[in-house]
Formats: C-alpha cells, sequence, structure tokens
C-alpha cells in the first residue's frame, strides 16, 4: 500500500490568533475589493439622490451658514478675528472627517454581519474602506475650504499661513487613526451591547462641543484651559487653524501629546477588533 502523499494547499484560513496580527500582506491582496468596497461607499450613500454627489459641497455650506448665524450673530461668539465664514467651514470639514470615520467604522460588524458570515476576507478591509471613503469626501470639502481661503486672503490680507501648514498631511492622519481607533473599538462593543450605537452620535455631538470648532481655545477661561487640552482633537483642529490662519494654539509638544494617544486608541483598536471578529458571528 502506497503511503499518501502530503497534500499542498496553495491558502489556508485558520483564525487569527495574535490580537495585533494585521496580516499586511493579506491585506494587500485582497486590495481590489478595499476598492471595490470604497467605490460602493462614495456610491450607495448618494443613490438616488436629487443633488448626488452635490452634497458633498452642500453638507459643510449649510452647516456653516448656520453656526455662522447661530454662534457668530446670536450668541456672538469670538473667532479671533477670523472671518467666520472661513472659521467655522475649517472647523467643521476636519470635524466631518473624524465624526463620519468614527460613526461608520462604529457600526462594521453589524452592517456587514450578512456578509462576514457568508464570504473570507480580512475583516479590517471594511473599516479601512469607510476611512478611505470618507478622504476622498474630505479632498473634496478641503478643496471648497481652499476657494473660500484664497478668496478672503485675497480680500482681507489679515491670514497669515504658517510653516506648520506643511504638517497637514499628519493632522489628517491622526483624525483618520483616531477615527478608525475608536471606530474599532465601539464597533466590538456593539456586537454585544447594541443598545451602545444609539449612545454614539450623541457623544460624537458632546465631544464636538468640547472641542475648539465653533470657538477658539483662547476663549476658554485659562483655568479651565488645561482641560480641553486633555482631549487629543483640541490640538489636531488648532494646528489646523494656525496653520492657515496664523491665529490659534499650536505646541509641538502637545500635538505630541495627542500623537501618543491616538496611536494607543489606534493598537487598542486593532486589539479589540481581532478579538471580537473571532466569534462575533455568535453574538451578532
Amino acid at each position: 500500500m502506497k503511503p499518501k502523499k502530503k497534500e499542498h494547499w496553495d491558502l489556508i484560513i485558520e483564525p487569527n490568533r495574535s490580537l495585533l496580527n494585521i496580516k499586511l500582506k493579506q491585506l494587500f491582496r485582497y486590495r481590489d475589493l478595499l476598492i471595490q468596497m470604497v467605490l460602493r461607499d462614495i456610491t450607495v450613500v448618494y443613490k438616488q439622490t436629487v443633488l448626488g454627489p452635490i452634497w458633498f459641497f452642500v453638507q459643510p455650506i449649510l452647516t456653516t451658514v448656520i453656526y455662522v448665524f447661530v454662534f457668530g450673530r446670536i450668541a456672538n461668539i469670538s473667532t479671533d478675528g477670523i472671518p467666520g465664514p472661513l472659521f467655522y467651514m475649517g472647523g467643521i470639514v476636519i470635524w466631518n472627517y473624524f465624526a463620519d470615520c468614527f460613526n461608520k467604522t462604529s457600526d462594521t460588524f453589524v452592517q456587514n454581519a450578512g456578509v462576514f458570515g457568508k464570504v473570507y476576507f480580512p475583516r479590517l478591509i471594511s473599516p479601512l474602506s469607510v476611512v478611505i471613503s470618507n478622504s476622498i469626501k474630505f479632498v473634496i470639502q478641503i478643496v471648497l475650504f481652499l476657494v473660500i481661503y484664497v478668496y478672503y486672503f485675497a480680500t482681507t490680507g489679515n491670514l497669515q499661513p504658517q510653516i506648520s501648514l506643511l504638517g497637514l498631511p499628519l493632522f489628517i492622519i491622526l483624525m483618520a487613526a483616531l477615527g478608525l481607533g475608536l471606530g474599532l473599538i465601539f464597533s466590538s462593543l456593539t456586537t454585544k451591547y447594541k443598545d451602545l450605537k444609539f449612545l454614539i452620535q450623541f457623544g460624537v455631538q458632546l465631544l464636538m462641543y468640547a472641542t475648539p470648532i465653533i470657538y477658539p481655545l483662547s476663549t476658554i477661561p485659562e483655568k479651565l484651559q488645561f482641560y480641553f487640552k486633555l482631549n487629543p482633537i483640541t490640538h489636531i483642529v488648532e494646528g489646523f487653524k494656525y496653520a492657515f490662519f496664523g491665529i490659534g494654539y499650536f505646541n509641538p509638544v502637545w500635538l505630541l501629546y495627542s500623537t501618543a494617544v491616538i496611536l494607543l486608541v489606534l493598537i487598542l483598536g486593532i486589539i479589540v477588533f481581532n478579538k471580537t471578529e473571532k466569534d462575533f458571528m455568535d453574538t451578532v
């Protein structure tokens, strides 16, 4: 009797036993799927809408108009001499990027349960596709912000762009990483605690008011500023405004603090996500 030949498999699917094993090679192998999911995320949102992708521009414009009227005219909140539309638009664009990444990735397991239960692919592709698709939306909206910025730069002459403007890609990456990290954590929690998803959007709104989006950090009483600085998003938003306007709070040490906190959140998010990925189908 001939001994059996040892079988050779091209692909072995096995559970992810390491909590920090991201399998970058596997993510790269599924890059075509990632591209398709990014396109899906972009088209599905505005499918069968009258304005379609024009909403990318309409949303920040309408929000800016409301903020100018409510916080600028009625509440009379200072903008440190920066034109109101420009001040609010800058804060809205970068905040929306974080909020969209966080809100949409926090629902990864629940929204994709049907697909995850039938087809194998690296689960991290789903939240990554959300972050990338939101990056495209952010680029479109930052172009709108730059158009308004150039107008005020040419007409007022009060804007003083800083060398820290070169750090804009870092601000964007940090916001994406924080949104992804928090989204991975809450996505894992909502598989077991379904009612948690109802608190996420409310929590994001509260976090926005604890971040200098509708007001500059300089308007906060000095004895309370330290607590606002503990919010890692504060230094990204203030750094973003300082880079474009030359007005705002920018401290490299505090930015380093924000970077460290965001990296810890992202690592924790990956650990929790990988742990939940193994048995989430039993709880969804």
